[in-house]
């Protein structure tokens, strides 16, 4: 199903360059349109695949409007080049930020601006209410969710568990008792790539919405309930359960602390396996796809992550929200046109992605796989966004942030579960602002 939007321009030229995070490609320029000649500076976070993908959404609305196009990369620590370059008066015009605290503090400073026209309209008209109280802060639109996440799937080798005669848990007790048999039939369960903090961020959060229910979540994610809450010690019990056993975990707990992301779906799905399992969310599949080796679906599938004490089926979801720090029509309609299903189809149609365009049809999408975490981040009866996006930047939002820093430390040493909450509680004091 599509929509017709008025699209009436922008260019996206580009962006932030962020040392070791990513370089700029050429920009794409048609040379004739009603942008002809124009350009938008655009940042994102987004690297690899899934800027190859994004890039082709760009490359769309160049031969639309004829505007030049431009991105690149910003890694994880966007928000500090945004700070930078807003501190020199020259943000970029567009940036696609993934922490809605990060967009917050934004919306404070008045350095972005709320969404109207073209932009407004085709986000009432595409996104569910949901979604546009997402985008909103203090009750008016100021973002665009443009690309978002099912945070709470667990990838797997159907080989692997086929050889163990295991089959995917509903459960944290079967999913514990599936690790130990893939450990006793002498294969690494579980690859966690604590090198990369955000991962564990996710951990936490899909144990503790389990553990501390929905209400729980809201108020942590405030610090309205302090981190030494019983139900943060609990969620911490539990993760101390599973890093903690030697193993579960490839390379032990210290040796995780050293594994990357990207590494960890190469151990995994790659040309030497050398794990059965990996948590993390939708977008695992398009670098699986990109190896080559598995094909998703079939050799790689994934269950939702397990049921904790009978506790409901739940999604974390995350999201890049497109905002605009320099107003004008031309940035305007650039949303607008991120907001619309013809968008979402280009990018949907490359895989790893996930749209919350409600008109967007399913089949857009290349797979059963990927329609399958679609639909279950669309139709959830339970779904909260990742918490630690959710709280500021200093807390949970960089590579040095609390949150990720503390986890990592927890990950190598998980023997004191109220310690490391103690820890967190001390943080969240200073990065909420004494609140």
């Amino acid at each position: 199903m599509r929509n017709s939007l008025r699209v009436g321009a922008v260019a996206v030229a580009a962006v932030l360059a962020v040392a070791g995070c990513g370089g700029s490609g050429d920009p794409t320029t048609t040379g004739s349109g009603p942008l002809a000649g124009q350009s938008v500076e655009v940042a994102g976070t987004w690297s690899g695949t899934e800027q190859a993908s994004f890039q082709q959404v760009l490359d769309a609305f160049a031969a639309k409007t004829g505007a030049t196009v431009k991105y690149t990369s910003g890694g994880d620590d966007l928000a500090a080049l945004i700070n930078s370059r807003l501190a020199g008066g020259s943000p970029p015009d567009v940036a696609l930020v993934p922490q809605p605290g990060v967009v917050n503090e934004f919306v404070r400073k008045g350095a972005i601006k709320p969404l109207t026209g073209a932009a407004a309209e085709a986000v009432a008209a595409n996104y569910s209410p949901a979604w546009q109280e997402l985008g909103s802060v203090d009750g008016k639109l100021y973002g665009l969710y443009f690309k978002v996440a099912n945070k709470s799937v667990v990838w797997y080798r159907t080989d692997t568990f086929a050889d163990a005669g295991v089959q995917p848990p509903a459960t944290w007790e079967d999913f514990v008792k599936v690790t130990r048999t893939l450990a006793d039939s002498g294969v690494s369960p579980m690859a966690v790539p604590g090198g990369d903090g955000w991962t564990l961020t996710d951990w936490f959060e899909n144990v503790y919405l389990r553990v501390g229910g929905p209400e729980n979540y809201d108020k942590l994610s405030r610090h309205e309930l302090p981190w030494t809450d019983p139900t943060v010690v609990q969620t911490l019990q539990l993760l101390a359960q599973y890093w903690g056993d030697a193993k579960a975990v490839q390379g032990g707990a210290k040796g995780a602390v050293q594994l990357k992301f990207t590494q960890s779906i190469a151990d995994v799905f790659g040309d030497k396996p050398l794990s059965a399992m990996l948590f993390e969310g939708d977008f695992v599949a398009a670098e699986i796809n990109k190896l080559g080796k598995v094909k998703v679906g079939e050799g790689a599938r994934f269950f939702d992550w397990p049921s904790v004490n009978g506790s409901k089926p739940a999604v974390v979801t995350a999201g890049d929200q497109a905002v605009v720090f320099k107003d004008s029509a031309a940035t305007q309609e650039l949303i607008a046109f991120l907001a619309s299903p013809e968008a979402a189809k280009i990018m949907a149609a490359k895989g790893g992605f996930l749209s919350a365009n409600k008109n967007l049809d399913t089949s857009a999408y290349p797979d059963s796989t990927t329609v399958a975490l679609a639909e279950s981040v669309v139709k959830a009866d339970l779904l909260r966004f990742d918490l630690s996006d959710l709280t500021p930047q200093t807390f949970g939002g960089g590579t040095g942030a609390s949150m990720w820093r503390l986890l990592q430390d927890f990950l190598t040493d998980p023997a004191d579960p109220a310690g490391t909450a103690a820890k967190l509680e001390e943080a969240a004091k200073k990065d909420f602002g004494g609140k």
